[in-house]
């Protein structure tokens, strides 16, 4: 979107507006897949009832599925994979892009960039790829070999962004612990935490970094965390599993028992963090037995946050040759079973919370009703976690993107209820002027044509 908008486009999130429709794809389970071919088809069909011309499509499925999709959906002009990022405007326009090198592709600071998320946060991608053998995992074979961003290309764009009046960044990548290493950096994301941290912001900030994996979250990377008030006190870390057998078929080896170490020395260095695991159900070979295992870990470990998965087994993965497959029916069964013994733990923490204050940030006005306004504790990672429901906005009108303290009144399953208990932020008006020196969308609609943001 950003080279589009740099080469003079302009964009729309309505479909039957746009001259050119752009899908981007992932093709990493199969629900994404199938949701990235439906999009396709939806689109493909305001070329008969909208004003569309072309439809490129873009992304992972690409990457695995090329000649495929120009095969069989001849509706489809153009094809961009996740390394050809700079031909979009040519494909969009209908000309034959012209020929550069390959290589993998990388962003930087100085790469043109429009804004999906809200004004007040938003994500810096700091390394592309990755270099694990997860045997399930297909992201290797079309994102590449893991790559870092340089150290002050990533510095830079923060700083941009909270002169901006960006309150969180949320630094990601298919592996962000492994920040710097191919650059030389010992404790590379520890030192760039560390750095983010220092930089000068008018506002209270936050930074929270995202996908961790286990055996590289060090005690130096611990300390830094503890260390700053601006780093958020969350660590994102997937396990995907907890029985020792399973995890050496997945190719990632550890077992409970060497989780659970690690997560008491976290608990311990950083007090009152919050953890999030994600974990896999019906891998092939999971026993009954393994399974077990598996809730009577999480039992023990007491998360803040888990997410389940059900496993997909792509054909192209490493695991799709192994045997002792799980059939779906006893995998959806064993995802409902472990994210039932996650509710009732997650609304055992939350009801802890009662009668506590906490900062939080502002979202805006509730999805689900007029009457309340959202919010989310530091703890709570945009789209991913629970969020805060604000029934009394006394003893001042919340602002999206205000940084406020609420006292919690109520808890649930994973979300929480509670009211404001201080005054709007002085400097909110002086700061909200500084906003937008580059394009941005915040969900606004935009008046214009060009591709749809999807």
């Amino acid at each position: 979107m950003g080279r589009l908008v740099a080469d003079g486009h302009e964009l729309t999130p309505q479909p039957a507006e746009a001259d050119v429709i752009v899908v981007n794809t992932c093709s990493f389970i199969d629900p994404a897949k199938q949701e990235s071919v439906d999009t396709i088809l939806e689109m493909a069909e305001y070329k008969k009832t909208g004003k569309a011309q072309r439809l490129v499509v873009a992304g992972c499925l690409v990457e695995r599925f090329r000649a495929d999709i120009q095969k069989n959906i001849p509706d489809v002009d153009a094809v961009l994979g996740t390394n050809e990022l700079e031909k979009i405007t040519a494909l969009c326009e209908g000309l034959e892009p012209k020929q550069m090198p390959v290589g993998p592709y990388l962003y930087h600071d100085l790469t043109e960039r429009v804004f999906t998320t809200p004004r007040h946060s938003a994500y810096i991608k700091i390394a592309e790829g990755c270099d694990h053998p997860c045997s399930f995992c297909i992201i290797p074979q079309f994102r590449g070999n893991f790559r870092s961003r340089r150290f002050e290309s990533v510095i830079n764009e923060a700083t941009r962004m909270f002169a901006m009046g960006v309150r969180e960044i949320n630094l990601i990548g298919q592996d962000t612990t492994c920040y710097g290493e191919d650059l030389g950096l010992k404790d590379g994301l520890a030192e760039l935490l560390a750095r983010l941290a220092q930089i000068p912001s008018e506002l209270p900030k936050w930074v929270r970094f995202l996908y961790a994996y286990p055996n590289k979250v060090t005690q130096k990377l611990l300390d830094t965390i503890a260390a700053h008030e601006s780093l958020v006190k969350y660590i994102d870390m997937p396990l995907q599993h907890a029985s020792g057998a399973v995890l050496k078929r997945m190719k990632r080896g550890a077992n409970a028992d060497i989780f659970l170490k690690l997560l008491e020395r976290i608990r311990a260095t950083i007090p009152g963090v919050a953890i999030r695991t994600s974990m896999i159900v019906g891998f092939p070979g999971e026993t009954e037995a393994d399974f077990q295992e598996l809730c009577q870990f999480v039992e023990t470990a007491q998360f803040d946050r888990l997410g389940v998965f059900s496993y997909s087994d792509e054909e192209t993965s490493k695991s799709f040759a192994l045997d002792a497959k799980v059939d779906k029916r006893t995998t959806y069964q064993r995802k409902r079973k472990l994210m039932a013994v996650q509710r009732r733990i997650s609304l055992k923490r939350n009801k802890r919370l009662i009668g506590s204050e906490f900062p939080v940030l502002i979202e805006g006005p509730s999805k689900e009703t007029d009457l309340l306004w959202e919010a989310r504790l530091a703890t709570q990672a945009p789209e991913i976690d629970g969020v805060c429901y604000i029934n009394d906005a006394e003893p001042g009108e919340p602002r999206p993107g205000e940084m406020r303290m609420l006292r919690v009144t109520e808890a649930h399953d994973y979300d929480l209820i509670g009211h404001l208990t201080d005054a709007p932020e002085n400097r909110w008006q002086a700061a909200g002027r500084a906003i937008n020196p580059f394009p941005i969308l915040s969900g606004q609609p935009v008046r214009a044509h060009g591709i749809p943001v999807r």
